[in-house]
Protein backbone atom coordinates (compact mmCIF):
# COMPACT_ATOMS: atom_id res chain seq x y z
CA UNK A 1 0.00 0.00 0.00
CA UNK A 2 1.50 3.29 -1.12
CA UNK A 3 0.94 6.58 0.67
CA UNK A 4 -0.76 9.12 -1.55
CA UNK A 5 1.28 12.12 -2.63
CA UNK A 6 0.06 14.64 -5.15
CA UNK A 7 -2.94 14.09 -7.45
CA UNK A 8 -2.35 14.25 -11.18
CA UNK A 9 -6.01 14.88 -11.93
CA UNK A 10 -8.51 16.74 -9.74
CA UNK A 11 -12.22 16.91 -10.61
CA UNK A 12 -14.62 19.36 -8.97
CA UNK A 13 -18.40 19.46 -8.66
CA UNK A 14 -18.87 23.21 -8.32
CA UNK A 15 -22.01 23.32 -6.21
CA UNK A 16 -23.68 26.09 -4.22
CA UNK A 17 -23.91 29.07 -6.60
CA UNK A 18 -27.66 29.41 -6.16
CA UNK A 19 -27.54 29.17 -2.37
CA UNK A 20 -24.71 31.69 -2.25
CA UNK A 21 -26.85 34.19 -4.17
CA UNK A 22 -29.98 33.48 -2.12
CA UNK A 23 -28.09 34.07 1.14
CA UNK A 24 -27.23 37.55 -0.15
CA UNK A 25 -30.62 38.39 -1.64
CA UNK A 26 -29.18 38.32 -5.16
CA UNK A 27 -30.44 36.73 -8.39
CA UNK A 28 -29.07 33.23 -8.98
CA UNK A 29 -27.14 34.43 -12.01
CA UNK A 30 -24.93 36.50 -9.68
CA UNK A 31 -24.01 33.33 -7.84
CA UNK A 32 -23.06 31.70 -11.13
CA UNK A 33 -21.07 34.81 -12.10
CA UNK A 34 -19.11 34.75 -8.85
CA UNK A 35 -18.62 31.01 -9.28
CA UNK A 36 -17.09 31.61 -12.70
CA UNK A 37 -14.59 34.02 -11.12
CA UNK A 38 -13.43 31.32 -8.71
CA UNK A 39 -12.21 29.18 -11.60
CA UNK A 40 -9.16 31.43 -12.06
CA UNK A 41 -8.20 31.07 -8.38
CA UNK A 42 -8.53 27.30 -8.41
CA UNK A 43 -6.73 27.00 -11.74
CA UNK A 44 -3.87 29.04 -10.29
CA UNK A 45 -3.74 26.80 -7.21
CA UNK A 46 -3.70 23.71 -9.42
CA UNK A 47 -0.75 25.09 -11.39
CA UNK A 48 1.13 25.93 -8.20
CA UNK A 49 0.78 22.31 -7.08
CA UNK A 50 1.68 20.93 -10.52
CA UNK A 51 -1.70 19.27 -11.07
CA UNK A 52 -1.80 18.38 -14.72
CA UNK A 53 -5.56 17.99 -15.19
CA UNK A 54 -8.44 19.95 -13.67
CA UNK A 55 -11.96 18.86 -14.65
CA UNK A 56 -14.86 21.13 -13.71
CA UNK A 57 -18.52 20.13 -13.81
CA UNK A 58 -19.85 23.28 -15.44
CA UNK A 59 -23.22 22.33 -16.97
CA UNK A 60 -24.97 18.97 -16.73
CA UNK A 61 -27.49 17.31 -19.03
CA UNK A 62 -30.00 17.77 -16.20
CA UNK A 63 -29.40 21.54 -15.98
CA UNK A 64 -31.66 22.03 -19.02
CA UNK A 65 -34.58 21.37 -16.63
CA UNK A 66 -33.90 24.69 -14.87
CA UNK A 67 -36.01 27.78 -15.73
CA UNK A 68 -35.37 29.00 -19.28
CA UNK A 69 -34.14 32.38 -18.04
CA UNK A 70 -31.52 30.71 -15.81
CA UNK A 71 -30.34 28.42 -18.63
CA UNK A 72 -30.06 31.40 -20.99
CA UNK A 73 -28.07 33.29 -18.36
CA UNK A 74 -25.74 30.32 -17.90
CA UNK A 75 -25.11 30.15 -21.64
CA UNK A 76 -24.32 33.87 -21.64
CA UNK A 77 -21.94 33.42 -18.72
CA UNK A 78 -20.18 30.64 -20.60
CA UNK A 79 -19.55 33.05 -23.47
CA UNK A 80 -18.25 35.69 -21.03
CA UNK A 81 -16.06 33.10 -19.34
CA UNK A 82 -14.47 32.04 -22.62
CA UNK A 83 -13.86 35.65 -23.70
CA UNK A 84 -12.24 36.53 -20.37
CA UNK A 85 -10.29 33.33 -19.76
CA UNK A 86 -8.84 32.64 -23.21
CA UNK A 87 -6.04 35.23 -22.89
CA UNK A 88 -5.27 33.88 -19.41
CA UNK A 89 -5.13 30.29 -20.68
CA UNK A 90 -2.80 31.31 -23.50
CA UNK A 91 -0.54 33.25 -21.14
CA UNK A 92 -0.34 30.33 -18.70
CA UNK A 93 0.09 27.78 -21.51
CA UNK A 94 -3.04 25.87 -20.40
CA UNK A 95 -4.96 23.70 -22.82
CA UNK A 96 -8.77 23.87 -22.80
CA UNK A 97 -10.72 20.69 -23.46
CA UNK A 98 -14.34 19.68 -23.08
CA UNK A 99 -16.36 16.57 -22.37
CA UNK A 100 -20.08 16.17 -22.96
CA UNK A 101 -22.59 16.64 -25.72
CA UNK A 102 -21.28 20.10 -26.55
CA UNK A 103 -23.07 20.16 -29.92
CA UNK A 104 -26.26 20.67 -27.90
CA UNK A 105 -25.13 23.98 -26.40
CA UNK A 106 -26.47 27.33 -27.64
CA UNK A 107 -24.77 28.33 -30.95
CA UNK A 108 -22.93 31.37 -29.52
CA UNK A 109 -21.06 29.65 -26.68
CA UNK A 110 -20.60 26.55 -28.81
CA UNK A 111 -18.75 28.59 -31.45
CA UNK A 112 -16.54 30.33 -28.87
CA UNK A 113 -15.84 26.99 -27.21
CA UNK A 114 -14.64 25.42 -30.46
CA UNK A 115 -12.41 28.43 -31.13
CA UNK A 116 -10.90 28.36 -27.61
CA UNK A 117 -10.22 24.63 -27.79
CA UNK A 118 -8.50 25.06 -31.15
CA UNK A 119 -6.41 28.07 -30.05
CA UNK A 120 -5.14 26.34 -26.91
CA UNK A 121 -4.59 22.91 -28.47
CA UNK A 122 -0.78 23.20 -28.48
CA UNK A 123 -0.51 24.43 -24.88
CA UNK A 124 1.17 21.90 -22.63
CA UNK A 125 1.56 23.28 -19.09
CA UNK A 126 -1.72 21.71 -17.96
CA UNK A 127 -5.29 20.97 -19.02
CA UNK A 128 -8.54 22.62 -17.98
CA UNK A 129 -11.31 20.20 -18.88
CA UNK A 130 -14.85 21.59 -18.83
CA UNK A 131 -17.79 19.19 -18.52
CA UNK A 132 -20.54 20.89 -20.55
CA UNK A 133 -23.92 19.38 -21.33
CA UNK A 134 -22.35 16.42 -19.58
CA UNK A 135 -23.89 13.40 -17.88
CA UNK A 136 -22.11 10.27 -16.72
CA UNK A 137 -24.90 8.01 -17.93
CA UNK A 138 -25.00 9.84 -21.26
CA UNK A 139 -21.25 9.31 -21.66
CA UNK A 140 -21.62 5.55 -21.13
CA UNK A 141 -24.59 5.37 -23.51
CA UNK A 142 -22.68 7.35 -26.15
CA UNK A 143 -19.70 5.02 -25.76
CA UNK A 144 -21.89 1.93 -26.20
CA UNK A 145 -23.57 3.39 -29.28
CA UNK A 146 -20.21 4.17 -30.86
CA UNK A 147 -19.07 0.61 -30.23
CA UNK A 148 -22.26 -0.76 -31.77
CA UNK A 149 -21.79 1.49 -34.81
CA UNK A 150 -18.25 0.13 -35.22
CA UNK A 151 -19.46 -3.44 -34.62
CA UNK A 152 -17.00 -3.75 -31.77
CA UNK A 153 -16.79 -7.15 -30.09
CA UNK A 154 -14.73 -8.62 -27.28
CA UNK A 155 -15.48 -5.73 -24.92
CA UNK A 156 -13.10 -5.23 -22.01
CA UNK A 157 -12.76 -2.45 -19.45
CA UNK A 158 -9.63 -1.31 -21.27
CA UNK A 159 -11.10 -1.02 -24.76
CA UNK A 160 -14.41 0.37 -23.44
CA UNK A 161 -12.42 3.27 -22.05
CA UNK A 162 -11.29 4.13 -25.58
CA UNK A 163 -14.86 5.18 -26.39
CA UNK A 164 -15.32 7.60 -23.50
CA UNK A 165 -15.23 11.36 -24.12
CA UNK A 166 -11.58 11.81 -23.06
CA UNK A 167 -9.88 8.40 -23.03
CA UNK A 168 -6.39 9.89 -22.96
CA UNK A 169 -6.98 11.79 -19.70
CA UNK A 170 -6.24 9.70 -16.59
CA UNK A 171 -9.04 9.03 -14.13
CA UNK A 172 -9.33 11.65 -11.38
CA UNK A 173 -7.26 10.98 -8.28
CA UNK A 174 -9.35 13.40 -6.23
CA UNK A 175 -12.96 14.58 -6.50
CA UNK A 176 -13.89 17.74 -4.61
CA UNK A 177 -17.55 18.56 -4.03
CA UNK A 178 -18.50 21.91 -2.56
CA UNK A 179 -21.65 22.89 -0.59
CA UNK A 180 -21.72 19.78 1.60
CA UNK A 181 -23.75 17.47 -0.64
CA UNK A 182 -22.80 13.77 -0.61
CA UNK A 183 -23.69 12.60 -4.09
CA UNK A 184 -22.04 12.27 -7.52
CA UNK A 185 -24.86 13.97 -9.45
CA UNK A 186 -24.24 11.88 -12.58
CA UNK A 187 -20.62 13.03 -12.87
CA UNK A 188 -17.85 10.82 -14.32
CA UNK A 189 -19.58 7.62 -13.23
CA UNK A 190 -17.06 5.36 -14.98
CA UNK A 191 -13.95 7.39 -14.20
CA UNK A 192 -14.60 7.92 -10.46
CA UNK A 193 -14.59 4.22 -9.54
CA UNK A 194 -11.50 4.52 -7.32
CA UNK A 195 -11.26 8.28 -6.89
CA UNK A 196 -10.75 9.75 -3.42
CA UNK A 197 -13.70 12.01 -2.50
CA UNK A 198 -13.49 15.20 -0.47
CA UNK A 199 -16.65 17.10 0.51
CA UNK A 200 -16.63 20.60 1.98
CA UNK A 201 -19.51 22.71 3.27
CA UNK A 202 -17.99 25.76 1.55
CA UNK A 203 -20.15 27.03 -1.29
CA UNK A 204 -18.37 27.21 -4.63
CA UNK A 205 -18.34 31.04 -4.91
CA UNK A 206 -16.50 31.11 -1.55
CA UNK A 207 -14.07 28.32 -2.46
CA UNK A 208 -10.58 29.84 -2.37
CA UNK A 209 -7.03 28.57 -2.88
CA UNK A 210 -6.80 27.78 0.85
CA UNK A 211 -9.84 25.49 0.53
CA UNK A 212 -8.26 23.74 -2.43
CA UNK A 213 -5.09 23.20 -0.43
CA UNK A 214 -7.11 21.69 2.45
CA UNK A 215 -8.51 19.16 0.00
CA UNK A 216 -5.01 18.29 -1.20
CA UNK A 217 -3.83 17.87 2.39
CA UNK A 218 -6.71 15.49 3.12
CA UNK A 219 -5.81 13.56 -0.02
CA UNK A 220 -2.19 13.12 1.08
CA UNK A 221 -3.31 11.47 4.32
CA UNK A 222 -5.25 8.73 2.58
CA UNK A 223 -4.15 5.27 1.51
CA UNK A 224 -5.30 4.05 -1.85
CA UNK A 225 -6.06 0.33 -2.09
CA UNK A 226 -7.95 0.04 -5.42
CA UNK A 227 -10.01 -2.81 -3.93
CA UNK A 228 -6.99 -4.59 -2.42
CA UNK A 229 -5.58 -4.66 1.10
CA UNK A 230 -2.34 -5.18 2.95
CA UNK A 231 -0.94 -8.69 3.10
Amino acid sequence: MERLKQPVHVAIIMDGNGRWAEQRGLPKVEGHRQGARQVSRVLEAAREHDIRYLTLYAFSTENWKRPAAEVSALMGLLEEFLDEKLPELMKQNIRLRTIGRTSGLFPGPQKKLIEAVEKTAANDAGTLNLALNYGGRAEIVDAVNRMIAEKKSGITEENFRDYLYAPDIPDPDLLIRTSGEFRLSNFLLWELSYTEIYVTDTLWPDFEKADFEKALEAFRKRDRRFGGRKQ
